[in-house]
């Protein structure tokens, strides 16, 4: 990977460099001086999720679920838990399955909440069903490719 990856920002979608010799968890937006990573997932529509996806070098797990669905529900907190572990090695994402039909049909998603962890825009790993904190940490960096 490059000395400078590529991140997305979570706020205004700027695509930045992040020197590998500073702490990414620092970096902040070249375009809104936001900081990059703040250790929580990122709600995106469909728009979002194709521009993080393509434009981020660091991994992205993306979590598919829908308002209605209960398991999904008492997911989400899981979700958040795991975004503070994670980043900035890896940016999370949350896509509604009901607004990204097509994205959602595009990844093979059969149920959710349903995990996929891409990379370059190639699908590393994925799971269904509903998991704790750990479980998606885990998951999360088995699928990492190694350094």
């Amino acid at each position: 990977m490059a000395d400078r990856p590529h991140v997305v920002c979570p706020h205004c979608g700027a695509v930045n460099r992040v020197p590998r010799d500073r702490p990414a968890a620092a970096a902040q937006c070249g375009a809104c001086h936001r900081k990059l990573f703040e250790g929580h997932p990122v709600a995106v529509d469909p728009p979002a999720y194709e521009k993080h996806v393509r434009g981020n070098d660091i991994p992205v797990l993306v979590d598919v679920w829908a308002p209605w669905c209960g398991p999904c529900r008492m997911m989400a907190p899981q979700f958040e838990r795991a975004a503070a572990a994670l980043e900035p090695d890896i940016r999370l994402l949350k896509l509604n399955a009901d607004e990204a039909p097509d994205i959602s049909a595009r990844l093979g998603v059969r149920g959710i909440p349903a995990l996929f962890l891409l990379q370059g825009g190639q699908v590393l790993g994925q799971a269904a069903g509903a998991m704790d904190a750990r479980a998606i940490v885990e998951f999360a960096r088995r699928h990492l490719p190694a350094a």
